[in-house]
């Protein structure tokens, strides 16, 4: 049985905004509110003024404001009254199969739009142009039968019905319905536009934040202004539940992050004999005594193993004076590991052996 309910057209079963969440609450509202995607702003700022959309295809990486810019746009084609007899939106890593497709998806496309009014009920002036949109948000999670049966239905019903199909991966949508569309790649934000967006929503809820923090979140983010967002919130909620409320601090940042300080990652680095500067320095490297403590330190603040060699890797890998040879046992060496890892076996454990032999590595002359 489906569980797909339409979005609710805005103004509709009004929510205190104080228990909306904030990727929400300051979703753009039109069009020119979305960061950093200034080339599909200007196109689609066009195509809103002729009102002759064509069948669209949204791409990037996650966070970039694929669904937000799509939504913004169907509010400001159809306005509120319309937005829910005009507009289906489907998460298709949901509802991906053929089934839905030649049920929910061909029934709504094959309604002919039964009336169409200019002057909306807030008082506002809205294109709504002679046609419904249906938005198929995550639609590289679609099966293959089901991508191939909805091309059909795109040829069949374009004259009354418009397809924007969201997605993070380009290369899955098979090529026949790619070609279909008007492609539009969204980058990941910029930092200036994503910190000022960030700073705005800080300001307007009163955020209480040590310096350097907002920084560290976009950073943590990387460009994934969603997940920036996500972050800034559960850390307020987090802080403001104290008595008396305290400042967000950096180290609540990399807990809810789930991403390990600097300080740790360097201290393994150090006690493997690498230098995040200059890369081999075997006057850093300490015993097994060295090594074992510093593993110790990331059970006992309750890091992820797997996080920690990811950054391990990030960290060690890219550095330059490191010679390739050593860079491939390490690499090897991570490699190993996060397999372990991933069949069950004991994160310390896992994490002592592949720093054991990450130094073993440096070591070799």
């Amino acid at each position: 049985m489906s569980t797909f309910a339409p979005r609710p057209a805005a103004g509709m079963n009004a929510i205190d905004p104080r228990l909306q969440p904030w990727v929400e609450k300051y979703r753009p509202k039109t069009i020119d509110d979305v960061s950093s995607q200034e080339h599909t702003v200007a196109v689609l700022r066009k195509a809103l003024l002729s009102t002759n959309l064509p069948h669209m295809l949204f791409y990037g990486p996650p966070g970039t404001g694929k669904t937000s810019t799509i939504l913004a746009l169907a509010r400001q084609l159809f306005g509120p009254d319309l937005f829910r007899s005009r507009v289906l939106e489907l998460n298709a890593s949901d509802e991906r199969g053929i089934s839905v497709v030649r049920e929910k998806i061909k029934t709504f496309a094959r309604e002919t739009p039964r009336h169409s009014t200019t002057v909306s009920s807030d008082g506002k002036t809205y294109p709504s142009p002679p046609y419904k949109l249906i938005i198929l948000d995550e639609a590289d999670s679609m099966t293959q039968d089901a991508q191939s049966a909805l091309r059909r239905i795109m040829e069949t019903y374009s004259r009354i019905t418009r397809f924007c199909l969201v997605c993070n991966y380009v290369t899955r949508i098979i090529e026949p319905l790619a070609s279909r569309c008007s492609k539009f790649r969204f980058r990941p934000l910029a930092q200036g536009s994503t910190q000022a967006r960030i700073e705005m929503i800080a300001h307007a809820e009163g955020v209480n934040a040590e310096d350097g923090v907002l920084p560290l979140i976009l950073e943590l983010a990387g460009g994934d202004l969603r997940k920036a967002i996500t972050y800034l919130q559960t850390a307020q909620r987090l802080h403001s539940a104290t008595e008396p409320p305290t400042p967000i601090s950096s180290i609540s940042i990399h807990e809810i992050s789930g991403v390990v300080p600097d300080d740790v990652i360097t201290q393994l680095l150090n006690v493997m004999g690498v230098d995040r500067e200059s890369g081999i320095d075997l006057s850093l490297s300490t015993g097994f005594e060295g090594v074992r403590t510093a593993v110790k330190r990331v059970g006992r603040e309750g890091w992820s193993a797997g996080q920690v060699l990811e950054q391990i890797h990030d960290a060690l890998i890219p550095l330059p004076t490191i010679p390739a040879v050593q860079k491939s046992i390490a690499a090897m060496a991570i490699a190993e590991c996060d397999k372990g890892l991933c069949e069950g076996g004991d994160e310390e454990l896992q994490l002592l052996e592949c720093c054991l032999r990450v130094k073993e590595a440096m070591e070799r002359q």
